[in-house]
C-alpha cells in the first residue's frame, strides 16, 4: 500500500508574523522535513486566495473571526490572507518544497472558502486530490500542517470518508483552536475513523 504525506498549508501568512498566524506554526518545518523521506509521495497543500475573497471579513465589514451564513453554510469571516502571489501565500522558506510530488492549491474560488484538501466548504466540489491519489495507488495518508482545527481536520475527515486510511501526526501540527475548535475538531477526526499519533 502506497503512503502519501500531506503537507497542509504550511505557509507564511499561517507562521508568526503572517496574517492569520498560528501560535508555534513555524516549529513543525524541520519535523515535516525530516519525515518526507519516509513516504512513496510527498503532496503539499496552498490557501490560494483572490484578493476580496468571500471569507474575508474585510468584505462583509465584519469583525475578524465572526461567523457568517454562507449559501454552503456556516462561515467564519478571516483576516485576508493568503493572497494569490503575495508573500503571505508561499511556502514558509524553510519548508522542502522541492520534495513534493504536487502542490494543489485551494480556496481560489472568490465565492467558497476551501479548507479541506479534497473538497470546497460545500462538501460537493472537488479539488481533485482523491483522483491523482487513487490514480498512483496511494490508500494510506499522513498528514501533517495548520491549522490542526480547520484545514488538517476539515481534510482528515473527508480522506476518512472518501475510504482511504489517515493518521494526523498531532506533534507535526498547530491549532488556532478558536472558541473551542481544537477540541470539537480532536473528536469530529477519532469519530470519522482517523488515528490521531
Amino acid at each position: 500500500m502506497s503512503h502519501a504525506l500531506i503537507v497542509i498549508d504550511v505557509q507564511n501568512d499561517f507562521c508568526p508574523g503572517g496574517a492569520l498566524a498560528v501560535a508555534g506554526g513555524d516549529e513543525i518545518v524541520t519535523g515535516i522535513n525530516a519525515a518526507m523521506a519516509d513516504f512513496d509521495a510527498v503532496i503539499l497543500t496552498q490557501d490560494w486566495h483572490p484578493a476580496g475573497h468571500s471569507s474575508f471579513a474585510s468584505n462583509h465589514d465584519a469583525a475578524p473571526m465572526s461567523l457568517i451564513e454562507m449559501p454552503y453554510g456556516p462561515q467564519v469571516l478571516w483576516p485576508d490572507h493568503c493572497i494569490q502571489g503575495t508573500q503571505g501565500a508561499q511556502f514558509q522558506a524553510d519548508l522542502a518544497v522541492d520534495r513534493a510530488d504536487l502542490i494543489i492549491r485551494k480556496g481560489y474560488n472568490p465565492a467558497i472558502d476551501s479548507y479541506s484538501a479534497f473538497f470546497e466548504n460545500d462538501h460537493v466540489t472537488p479539488t481533485g486530490l482523491e483522483g491523482y491519489l487513487r490514480t498512483r495507488g496511494i490508500a494510506k495518508l499522513t498528514m501533517v500542517g495548520l491549522a490542526t482545527d480547520f484545514c488538517v481536520n476539515f481534510s482528515a475527515v473527508d480522506a476518512a470518508k472518501l475510504g482511504f486510511d489517515v493518521t494526523v501526526q498531532m506533534g507535526q501540527c498547530r491549532a488556532i483552536d478558536f472558541d473551542g475548535s481544537l477540541a470539537a475538531a480532536t473528536d469530529g477526526m477519532i469519530a470519522a475513523g482517523v488515528t490521531l499519533a
